[in-house]
């Protein structure tokens, strides 16, 4: 009878006991896009104008549409090594500041219609577009807002020409992913003839609220990239590198495209920044963002691709990597081989995450087991680790049970709850002596740290200081 008894008085306890509430969101968090975009990590750029067969970065407006010929044109060969390489999305320069379009515009006569090129029956945003639908990759555009060819440009007819443009492209190509617009705007150009230099005010001529209206219009979930966003914005450099200090979060009335000597702020984002406007790391494979032969040998090797890769996803940021093709219309060999080498030391370095479902220790949430440590290394995105929102620090400890070698850390904040971590420490255990080998900042969407090669038994990782109780989805070993 007392067994009895006191089966039914745990039965009863346990189904009495309250259930911890998940933390609270905090107020700056990612939509949905941009949740999405954040889990690309690896996309490319494309820059392919009358400038590959100019020799030039910026064309002056005047350029020939005769020029723009690559005789063996393949977006498929892009597509393809892109994919193999790794990477999600494609962004392509569908009009330069050149002004030259790289679709049969109707409201020009600057694009391919009057090239040689498949005798101005070509359609190369078209041909992009297909070959990303093809393989599974996201297709985005590079519509620039200056045009050093256009006579209107600085009038309000230039702006009702960039905006009709905008609705071509969304409508003969639907399911653009990114709109990628930057901060050059305005000064000597072609301008139909008028060979003159024209300046206007960045902040107020494209009006772009009623610009970003009308292609939220024909889709709502466009994630737009400028200096100041909305969506991503700028990182502050070409250089591919985000801050070691890195907050998704910024205040966009403190920025607008164009304005100089924000660098630091774009690079690092803002603790209490008002909006959710993560960096975007943008880099070319070259010096150059177009292609020049006197190039081929300065490709970027694949170690440093490595190193901006750490220096990008590896401080919560994207990397987009400018990959520009040759005058033949192909991604140069060199590029290819190069794209190749960095797939290779992804893997390799990433080949075994020895913390998946490894021992993990520490306080939890309520003691509630669906915020435990073992949600850090089930391999699961949607659990997460969490403290009681009085904490704002805490540590948890990975046990290996054994000696192992690491040399990579990977720290993941469930981001859908927003930006946390302001500073954490990591600890790694050698025959029962802790020492500590790293402090770093922020964490965000995804930080990966060096920590050898080294010899362990256990790594600890303490939080130092939240912004609200620390929540981590994952955590991964290499």
């Amino acid at each position: 009878m007392k067994k009895l008894f006191f089966a039914a008085l745990v039965i009863f306890i346990s189904c009495t006991k309250k259930e911890a509430l998940p933390p609270a969101t905090l107020l700056r968090v990612p939509n949905s896009s941009q949740l999405a975009w954040h889990s690309m990590e690896l996309n490319a750029f494309v820059h392919f104008t009358v400038n590959t067969f100019t020799d030039k970065e910026w064309g002056y407006g005047d350029e020939s549409e005769k020029v723009f010929n690559p005789t063996e044109c393949n977006p498929e060969q892009w597509v393809s090594v892109l994919k193999k390489a790794g990477f999600r999305g494609l962004i392509l320069t569908c009009k330069h500041h050149d002004g030259f379009c790289l679709w049969p515009s109707q409201y020009t006569e600057h694009s391919v219609k009057n090239s040689v090129w498949k005798k101005g029956k070509g359609d190369l945003v078209h041909e992009v577009a297909e070959a990303c639908k093809q393989a599974g990759l996201k297709f985005g555009i590079y519509l620039s807002p200056w045009d050093r060819n256009h006579k209107d440009y600085g009038s309000p007819a230039y702006v009702e020409y960039y905006r009709n443009q905008l609705k071509e492209l969304f409508t003969l190509y639907p399911d653009v992913f990114e709109m990628w617009f930057d901060g050059a705007n305005g000064g000597d150009g072609f301008y139909g003839g008028k060979r003159e230099t024209r300046k206007i005010d960045g902040r107020t001529y494209y009006d772009w609220p009623t610009t970003l209206n009308i292609v939220r219009g024909f889709d709502p979930s466009v994630i737009f990239f400028s200096d100041a966003g909305p969506g991503v914005r700028w990182v502050g450099n070409e250089r591919g590198i985000a801050g070691e200090t890195n907050w998704n979060t910024i205040s966009s009335d403190t920025l607008f495209a164009g304005k100089g000597g924000i660098e630091k702020l774009l690079n690092e984002g803002s603790e209490n920044g008002k909006q959710w406007i993560p960096a975007e790391c943008d880099v070319s494979i070259r010096p150059g963002w177009f292609y020049h032969s006197s190039e081929d040998s300065l490709v970027k090797t694949p170690e440093q691709l490595f190193d901006i890769y750490l220096k990008s996803v590896g401080r919560g940021s994207l990397m987009l990597l400018n990959i520009p093709p040759d005058k033949k219309g192909l991604f140069h060999e060199n590029d290819v081989k190069s794209l190749q080498g960095f797939r290779k030391l992804l893997d390799e370095e990433f080949k075994t995450n020895i913390a998946f479902h490894a021992s993990a220790r520490g306080g939890f949430r309520g003691e509630d087991q669906k915020y435990s440590t073992s949600n850090l290394t089930d391999g699961n995105d949607s659990t997460y680790w969490a403290l009681d929102d009085e904490y704002t620090s805490g540590s948890f400890e990975i046990d290996f049970e054994k000696k192992v070698k690491v040399k990579y850390i990977v720290l993941q904040e469930f981001i859908k709850l927003g930006q946390r971590v302001k500073s954490f420490s990591v600890e790694v255990q050698k025959a029962g002596s802790w020492s500590k080998i790293l402090e770093a900042t922020t964490i965000g969407r995804k930080r990966i740290l060096k920590l050898g090669p080294i010899e362990v038994d256990k790594i600890r990782v303490n939080i130092l200081a939240s912004r609200a109780c620390p929540i981590i989805s994952n955590v991964e070993v290499y």
